[in-house]
């Protein structure tokens, strides 16, 4: 099947062509039209969704633009003001009208008459929408939205001084694989105390979520915010004792696979006592792998490795190039992280990250690569609703980049040894991230459950959490203080709650597709893409059988997956 990369942006039909969001009066006439058209049949009701689609899409793509903009500049008190006004002014207002237009596609006589195949998880998301809805909820959400983006403000400031120069803490993380240990361990030691600076801020702030989102799910009939958000999420698929099933299968297959790993880590090093600052390093004499120079060379390299892959693929990259849709390197008053944000209108989204130079900048930069594709392969379908996907499939289709793109580094290392390396850094990072996601995961839980926590506590629950899961062979001793805050350096415990067991699920999805492409690429390539241009259209277990993969995270399961990448690493140590 031919696919392309020159997608248009989306032209307005029910809107003016020049239409731009200002404020809620230039909004309103639209979403008051929609609710009070007669609907008489089938096609008007197909012609309706349309139109309500492309407001949608309107919408979505002012906010993301705002938020975009924001987090490239946190220091720019106007994009801040921007993106304030559109949570507090115009967010809530639209909230009652979706409400009300969401009851009336599901009261409509004609809905039953769509084809069902093609709108049932659509369908079945509207009904949750409308089954989850609170009046009193709309001006906490909105504070919510607003309150999210503190964190941003908060690490974006975050800077240490190395060699008289300053560095932001992503930048400076480049010297932790530095040959020098005492040097090393010096630079962790800062990175570290400047996160105790603000670790009281980061409190109060993370209180102040969870005081707020227990609240929305009280007013919304349920127990705690954890139950409030797995129905939120759409999570029909899988329950809360899949996590856990998960948490102790990560306990049972991947720890003693790490413990091997670490304790090779300690020999090749020659350390008495593996500490935190060693995990990146390599042995005296062994340059740190430095793939690329600066953003633009970050950027033609991924669209050569892309084109080894698929041409398809490094297409997208050059439109969105095309189109200034990369900001990638890191620099002080940027905000912290990583993402892909589809833009519902343009088709081609925007990719935003915090590059120093590093090995793992390349696998952030292919991993937000293989969201961006998902998003050109989902931009034909037809309503702007069927494009919001799950978050299992959407990070099967970044993890999966990351596996696939291996094979095809050679424009990021020009020497044999510097690829091999490359690829067993990653292929231990594959199974060394499954305990930190197991740890965010089940801290969640605990933190939701238990909403009136003090700080102490909550202090207390993240050690024993993170004991759970700690590795022998890593001495952490002397280094309390620290490991005490160590969850609020995970961006998505602010800004996007309960969201990261997805990508413990996900990457079991992008072990098995790596599997099938060591098989057999052009088909795994075809199951891939074939999966991600459904969208959300069908439900997460039937996108995986589209991937070729089985949805199950069930121990067994995970400890087949495990030894074939274990297998793998095997064949590069020797």
């Amino acid at each position: 099947m031919q696919r392309t990369a020159d997608i248009q942006k989306l032209s307005h039909k029910y809107l003016p062509t020049d239409f731009v969001l200002t404020d809620w009066e230039s909004l309103e006439p639209f979403f008051k039209e929609l609710k009070e058209r007669p609907i008489n049949s089938v096609e008007n009701l197909e012609a309706w969704l349309k139109d309500l689609s492309e407001l949608e899409a309107c919408i979505s793509e002012d906010a993301c633009w705002r938020q975009i903009k924001m987090t490239c500049d946190t220091t720019d008190k106007s994009l801040e003001d921007a993106f304030t006004f559109f949570c507090m002014e115009i967010q809530p207002q639209m909230q009652p009208y979706a409400d009300a237009l969401n009851r009336k596609l599901i009261h409509s006589p004609y809905t039953a008459q769509l084809d069902q195949a093609k709108y049932h998880t659509y369908l079945r998301s509207v009904q949750k929408s409308i089954e989850l809805f609170r009046t009193e909820n709309i001006p906490i959400q909105a504070e919510l939205s607003v309150l999210q983006q503190q964190y941003g403000t908060i690490a974006g400031k975050m800077t240490i001084e190395v060699g008289g120069k300053e560095y932001t803490l992503q930048q400076a993380a480049q010297f932790l694989e530095n040959e020098d240990r005492a040097f090393r361990e010096e630079v962790y030691r800062k990175i570290q105390t400047r996160r105790l600076q603000d670790q009281a801020a980061m409190h109060d702030l993370f209180t102040s979520l969870v005081q707020k989102r227990h609240q929305v799910a009280l007013n919304a009939g349920f127990e705690n915010y954890r139950d409030y958000k797995f129905a939120e999420l759409g999570r029909f698929d899988y329950t809360k004792e899949d996590c856990f099933q998960f948490h102790e299968a990560v306990k049972l297959h991947v720890m003693p696979l790490i413990e091997k790993i670490y304790t090779r880590k300690k020999e090749k090093l020659g350390v008495d006592a593996l500490k935190p600052w060693d995990l990146e390093a390599e042995p005296a004499g062994t340059k740190p792998l430095r793939p690329f120079t600066d953003g633009n060379d970050l950027y033609e390299k991924s669209v050569a490795c892309f084109e080894q892959i698929d041409p398809f693929f490094a297409d997208c990259l050059r439109k969105m190039n095309e189109l200034k849709h990369f900001d990638l390197e890191s620099r002080k008053g940027k905000a912290p992280g990583g993402y892909n944000c589809p833009l519902a209108e343009s088709g081609a989204p925007f990719i935003f990250m915090n590059a120093a130079g590093q090995m793992s900048d390349v696998t952030t930069m292919v991993h937000e690569g293989g969201h961006a594709i998902h998003s050109f392969l989902a931009h034909q379908l037809s309503l702007s609703a069927f494009k919001e996907y799950p978050m299992e499939i959407a990070e099967v289709a970044s993890m999966s980049m990351e596996l696939f793109s291996m094979n095809h580094w050679q424009p990021f290392f020009e020497k044999e040894a510097d690829l091999k390396r490359a690829i067993e850094h990653q292929l231990e990072r594959t199974i060394t991230i499954f305990p930190w996601i197991a740890i965010i995961d089940k801290f969640q839980h605990w933190v939701y459950t238990h909403p009136e926590h003090t700080i102490e506590q909550r202090t207390n629950e993240w050690q024993n959490i993170v004991k759970e899961f700690s590795c022998k062979v890593l001495n952490q001793s002397g280094l309390k203080e620290f490991r005490a805050i160590g969850w609020q350096r995970q961006l998505h415990l602010f800004e996007v709650p309960f969201y990261y067991i997805e990508y413990g699920i996900a990457q079991l999805g992008a072990i098995g597709m790596w599997m099938q492409y060591q098989k057999n690429p052009k088909q795994a390539l075809e199951n891939y893409m074939n999966a991600l241009a459904l969208g959300g259209t069908k439900t997460l277990p039937e996108l995986y059988q589209t991937a070729g993969l089985e949805f199950n995270f069930s121990p067994d399961y995970v400890k087949n997956l495990m030894e074939f990448t274990n297998q793998e690493l095997e064949k590069l140590y020797h």
